[in-house]
């Protein structure tokens, strides 16, 4: 070989080292998510829990695209009308898992955040949700609102036009579509064991908040080392209450950032979108809920505003939305949403 020829092969073999390090350090980034998809060994079914196994490690500011599976299972979709070949493989691929419970959510996850710590807030941005599969279902659950009163346990399977972003209820009646994961939370206080899916708490999980779509950042309070965020129960639309204790269920792939912050505490989880401030509060009874969703609101406004605890208060009587988030899941939820644009800005 020539010197030259020596030369070029020299640089060759350096851009190559070079495009390998820089692909391998943009690895998270925005352009270049990690990939989370359900499988038998990354999924956490119907629980939230500080002793599970990572099934992924990142670093705070990293890029994540999740794949989430409805919580339902293939014989009953089949047994409600849906033909097996739209069964999702990985929906079929799970059912061997064998650690399952004390919830029915099938969670994808957890993800392991080197930089977070007990006493860290956990910043969660949406970027974009995707529908997974053009179907979903509404079925009437047990622990309905009114599952006393009615009786019937039927399953509905909803078409979803991913174009036009509706799903076909029945004859003349079409759900706009706004897709959200109904449980995004992190380990919950290891004292508290291994917790349930359904009943959201001071680690967020199962908020059931419609308000969480694309463009959404949530904010929550870290309890153990890591986080181990974990993410599922998607939604393609759900109205305040989910009284019968589904939405329109359905598989999703969503891309999040993950961002921790030090220095700062938080209580309970709480949200912003493009226009408004979202506190929340979870508990067995609704008017304890309640409470919690205002005091956070009140204690938002008094740090981040600056305003006295009764201009606070007197500010959530007059400006802030309290609603009911879901009032299904053993805590209950309430959401307070303040509207960004009261703040004038100089």
């Amino acid at each position: 070989m020539s010197y030259s020829d020596s030369i070029k092969a020299i640089a060759v073999l350096v851009l190559s080292v070079t495009s390998t390090c820089i692909t391998a350090q943009t690895k998270g980034s925005a352009s270049d998510p990690h990939i989370l998809n359900p499988t038998p060994t990354t999924v956490a079914w119907g629980y939230y829990w500080s002793e599970t196994p990572p099934a992924l490690k990142i670093k705070s500011g990293e890029y994540v695209k999740i794949h989430t599976l409805l919580t339902s299972n293939p014989e009953r979709l089949e047994g409600a009308g849906l033909p097996p070949d739209q069964v999702e493989k990985e929906l079929r691929d799970v059912q061997v898992v064998k650690e399952r419970g004390p919830g029915g959510h099938i969670l994808t996850g957890p993800i392991f955040i080197e930089e977070a710590e007990q006493g860290d807030i956990l910043e969660v941005r949406i970027q974009k949700i995707d529908l997974a599969i053009p179907y979903g279902y509404n079925a009437i659950g047990q622990s309905g609102f009114l599952s006393d009163e009615i009786f019937d346990r039927k399953m509905k399977l909803i078409t979803l036009d991913k174009v036009k972003m509706i799903g076909h209820f029945a004859e003349g009646i079409d759900i706009p579509l706004r897709p959200f994961f109904g449980s995004m939370g992190v380990s919950p206080p290891k004292e508290a064991g291994r917790w349930n899916s359904a009943p959201p708490w001071i680690h967020a999980g199962n908020l059931d908040n419609k308000e969480l779509v694309a463009g959404t950042t949530l904010f929550i309070p870290v309890h153990v080392k890591g986080a181990l965020f974990e993410i599922g129960d998607g939604h393609a639309a759900q109205g305040n209450g989910e009284v019968d204790i589904t939405a329109i269920e359905t598989s999703l792939i969503g891309e999040l950032q993950f961002i921790v912050h030090k220095g700062k505490t938080l209580r309970w989880p709480r949200a912003e979108t493009p226009t408004h401030i979202i506190s929340m509060g979870c508990d067995r009874d609704l008017t304890a809920a309640t409470r919690i969703a205002v005091r956070e609101m009140i204690g938002y406004l008094m740090e981040e505003k600056k305003l006295s605890q009764a201009d606070a208060y007197m500010l959530c009587s007059v400006a802030v939305d309290v609603n009911t988030t879901q009032l299904v899941d053993g805590n209950v939820g309430v959401h307070a949403m303040l509207p960004k644009a009261i703040f004038i800005r100089k």
